[in-house]
C-alpha cells in the first residue's frame, strides 16, 4: 500500500503470509500454502477498493519465493507456479503469468498494480521479474 510518492504508508501496509490483513481491512491474504497441492489458486489476496484509505494511491502485487537463498530456488524449479489477477465482480482474469516457464532464474515477480486515477481505480500489469531475495529487500524499494 503506497502513498502518492510511491512510498509505503507504513510497515504494516505490507500484506503477506505473516501479516494477513491491512490495518484498514481492505486487503486480506488467505494464508500460505506450503505444499502447492490441490487444484485452483493455492493462495489468494482479496482487495476491497471501497475500503482503501484516501492516503493509499497504489497497491503493488508481488510474488516471491520464501527463503530462496537458503533453498537455492528460483521459479523455474517450482512446478506449475503461476500468478493471476482476477476481477471477482466480473469473474474476469486480468493477467496471468506462468512463473515456472517464463521466469526461470527469477525469485520475485512484480505482477501488477492497482492505482488511483482521479476518482477511479485502474490496473496495470507489470510482469517485472527480479532476483530479490525476500520481502524486506522488496519493501526497501518503497521506503527510500
Amino acid at each position: 500500500m503506497l502513498n502518492s510518492n510511491d512510498k509505503l504508508v507504513s510497515n504494516s501496509a505490507v500484506v503477506y503470509f505473516g501479516n494477513r490483513h491491512s490495518n484498514c481491512g481492505s486487503v486480506k491474504h488467505s494464508g500460505d500454502n506450503l505444499t502447492g497441492a490441490g487444484e485452483g489458486d493455492d493462495e489468494q489476496i482479496f482487495v476491497n477498493l471501497k475500503n482503501v484509505p484516501g492516503n493509499v494511491h497504489k497497491l503493488v502485487f508481488v510474488v516471491n519465493i520464501y527463503q530462496c537463498v537458503e533453498r537455492n530456488q528460483d521459479f523455474g524449479m517450482i512446478k506449475n507456479a503461476f500468478i493471476r489477477v482476477v476481477d471477482s465482480a466480473k469473474n474476469e482474469e486480468l493477467v496471468h503469468f506462468n512463473l515456472s516457464e517464463d521466469h526461470s532464474g527469477a525469485t520475485a515477480l512484480f505482477a501488477g498494480e492497482i492505482y488511483r486515477d482521479g476518482k477511479e481505480w485502474k490496473f496495470s500489469a507489470t510482469g517485472d521479474a527480479t532476483r530479490d531475495t525476500g520481502l524486506g529487500e522488496i519493501a526497501n524499494k518503497y521506503t527510500k
